[in-house]
C-alpha cells in the first residue's frame, strides 16, 4: 500500500493536534517529521499521551528548519501556523520539492491588496498566490488533484460558503442581503494563554467578536462573489460559545426564486458529496452530529412572512473547518480514495 512521509509544521496547536490524530491511523500516510519550537526534543507520545501505542508516537519534535524537515524525506507538509508565519514556510518547503497544505490564511486570498487589508500586513509571498488552490473540495475538486499549494479553507467561511454557493450560482438569492450569525467553540481562538478564553472567562457566557469586520470576511466574499458571478458583500457576525469545538452558522437572504428551488440546488449540488449530509427544509443542524467528523450538516427553510431563506449548517471547526478538510485535500492531492482516514462518526 502506498505511503506518503508526512511532515506536520507546528504540530502542538489544537489543529496540529486534531491532525495528527488523523494522520497517525491513515491508512496512506507515514508520519516522519512534527515540529514545535517549545516542544523539541519531546516525542509525540510524551505531549499528547493519548497517542502512546501508534506507531509514530515514539518521533520526537524538532525546530521548525526547513532544512531539516526536507531532511527527514517528507514529500508533503501540513503548515498548521499563524498567519504571515506560513508563507515563509510555505515558500522554503516548496523549493525543496515538498508539497503543502496550508492551514493559516496566507494563500487563501487572490488578490494581496485584500490580504493586507483584512491582516493589517504586506502579503508575505505574493508570487505564490495566482499557484494557491482554495481547498473547498465540494467547489474546487477539479483544481486539487496533482496541486503543489493547497489553502485549506477558514472554519467560519466554510460553513457559510456551502449552504450559498448553489443558491448565488442559480440566482436564488439577493447578493445584497445575505446575514449571518454563526456561533464557534473556543478551541477556534487557538491554543494560547488569553484571559478572555480561560474557562471562567467564557463558561456560562456567550458574546460576539471581531466586529464588524472579522478577518474571515474576505475569503468568504471572494468566494461568494465568484459563485454569483459579482462582488457580494454580507454582514457577518461571529460568536464564542462555552463548548469545546464545533460551528454552527444561521444564514439568511432574500429569496428570488421559489422555495423549492433551494432544496432542488442544494440537492444538485451535494446530493453525491459524502461529507456533506443534507437535512432538508426544516431541518435544523446540530454540533453535537458533527464534532469529531469531518461532515457539514445543512438544513434550510422559508420564512413566508419575510421572503427570507433561511440557511442552517453545522461542522466541526477542527473537522470539516480545519485538519479534517487538509486530509480531505490530501487523499485528493495524492489520488487517493477521498474517504480515506476520515471515515469516523
Amino acid at each position: 500500500m502506498k505511503r506518503v512521509k508526512i511532515a506536520v509544521i507546528g504540530a502542538s496547536g489544537y489543529t496540529g493536534l486534531e491532525l495528527l490524530r488523523l494522520l497517525l491511523t491513515h491508512p496512506h500516510a507515514e508520519l516522519v517529521c512534527v515540529t514545535s519550537r517549545q516542544n523539541a526534543g519531546r516525542s509525540i507520545g510524551e505531549l499528547f499521551p493519548r497517542f502512546t501505542g501508534a506507531e509514530a508516537a515514539g518521533l520526537q519534535f524538532i525546530d521548525p528548519d526547513a532544512d531539516a524537515v526536507a531532511a527527514t524525506g517528507a514529500e508533503l507538509a501540513f503548515l498548521a501556523l499563524p498567519h504571515g508565519v506560513a508563507a515563509g514556510y510555505a515558500s522554503s518547503l516548496l523549493e525543496k520539492g515538498l508539497r503543502i497544505i496550508d492551514l493559516s490564511a496566507d494563500f487563501r486570498l487572490d488578490d494581496p491588496a485584500v490580504y493586507e487589508e483584512f491582516y493589517d500586513a504586506a502579503h508575505p509571498a505574493p508570487e505564490l498566490l495566482a499557484e494557491a488552490v482554495y481547498g473547498l473540495p465540494e467547489v474546487h475538486r477539479a483544481d486539487i488533484p496533482g496541486a503543489r499549494l493547497i489553502a485549506a479553507p477558514g472554519c467560519y467561511p466554510t460553513s457559510i460558503i456551502l449552504p450559498l454557493v448553489p443558491l448565488l450560482r442559480n440566482k436564488l438569492i439577493d447578493p445584497g442581503s445575505i446575514v449571518t450569525c454563526s456561533m464557534s467553540g473556543v478551541s477556534g481562538a487557538g491554543r494560547k494563554a488569553d484571559l478572555s478564553l480561560i474557562f471562567c472567562e467564557c463558561n456560562e457566557s456567550v458574546r460576539a467578536y471581531g466586529l464588524p469586520k472579522h478577518r474571515h470576511l474576505s475569503e468568504i466574499e471572494q468566494e461568494l462573489g465568484k459563485a454569483a458571478g459579482a462582488p457580494v458583500a454580507i454582514s457577518f457576525t461571529p460568536h464564542l460559545v462555552p463548548v469545546h469545538n464545533g460551528i454552527c452558522s444561521t444564514t439568511s437572504a432574500k429569496l428570488l426564486g421559489q422555495p423549492a428551488d433551494i432544496g432542488r440546488a442544494l440537492e444538485e449540488a451535494y446530493g453525491d458529496e459524502h461529507f456533506v449530509r443534507l437535512l432538508g427544509r426544516g431541518g435544523c443542524a446540530d454540533t453535537k452530529n458533527v464534532t469529531g467528523t469531518n461532515f457539514i450538516d445543512i438544513g434550510w427553510d422559508h420564512d413566508p412572512r419575510t421572503g427570507r431563506v433561511l440557511l442552517l449548517s453545522a461542522e466541526d471547526n477542527l473537522g470539516k473547518g480545519a485538519a479534517g478538510q487538509a486530509v480531505q485535500n490530501f487523499n485528493l492531492i495524492c489520488q487517493f480514495p477521498e474517504t480515506a482516514g476520515l471515515q469516523n462518526f
